[in-house]
């Protein structure tokens, strides 16, 4: 147990070590890339490297030992993040009409996913972004050009639909703003840079194909 101990205390003054370094660096440096990680230290110094445990510890320079970083992220990544929000609150916009106005179950149960698997997702990407200091949305940012965005008068079409007519109007406008955020994902993957969120976009894309295809079976047209 002490030696278990010990080992933790000699990890915790590395990671310190290094993340002063690591500051005192950028302070030096000017002002720092606010998506990039921190940079290491321009001046070593010596620090502690714990031993396995039950082994000894030893003494190195700091510019031979790397610290736990933060992850790189880039615009890109923050853009995805905040216009994903958006877009998954028009899908949940349109789960929330169907169970007054659908009449078949299928349709009924992929709107229950939707609304299951989408909501959670939009608090997920609100916490990257509050973590990292960046705003949920972006003034700049033109929704309804988003990939899959539907328009106001779809949508005013599809709360106005009841029964088989609305069963088909979900189905056609779901299926479109899925295949929109797939589309989201593959621009993330070729531009982001962040490990993270691009796993939880692959994600996404195959949570949608998943729906597209379960919709596609129901056979409503």
């Amino acid at each position: 147990m002490q030696h278990r101990r010990a080992w933790a205390l000699t990890a915790a003054t590395v990671v310190l070590l290094g993340t002063v370094g690591a500051v005192l660096a950028a302070r030096a440096s000017g002002p720092a890339d606010p998506v990039s990680a921190p940079a290491s230290s321009a001046s070593p110094v010596r620090v502690v490297v714990p031993g396995r445990p039950g082994e000894s510890a030893g003494v190195t320079d700091s510019d031979h030992v790397q610290a736990p970083a933060a992850s790189a992220y880039n615009r890109a990544d923050v853009t995805y993040a905040q216009m994903m929000i958006a877009h998954h609150a028009q899908a949940l916009q349109m789960a929330d009409l169907v169970p007054d106005r659908a009449t078949n179950q299928g349709v009924k149960n992929i709107a229950g996913r939707i609304t299951a698997a989408q909501g959670p997702e939009i608090s997920v990407l609100r916490t990257w972004l509050a973590d990292r200091g960046e705003p949920e949305s972006d003034p700049a940012h033109d929704h309804a050009s988003m990939p899959g965005m539907q328009s106001e008068t779809a949508l005013t079409g599809l709360a106005a639909a009841r029964g088989a007519d609305f069963d088909r109007r979900f189905i056609a406008m779901m299926t479109e703003h899925h295949r929109g955020a797939e589309t989201m994902v593959g621009e993330l993957l070729r531009t982001g840079s962040e490990e993270r969120l691009a796993k939880m976009a692959k994600e996404t894309a195959i949570e949608q194909l998943v729906e597209i295809q379960r919709m596609a079976e129901l056979g409503v047209s």
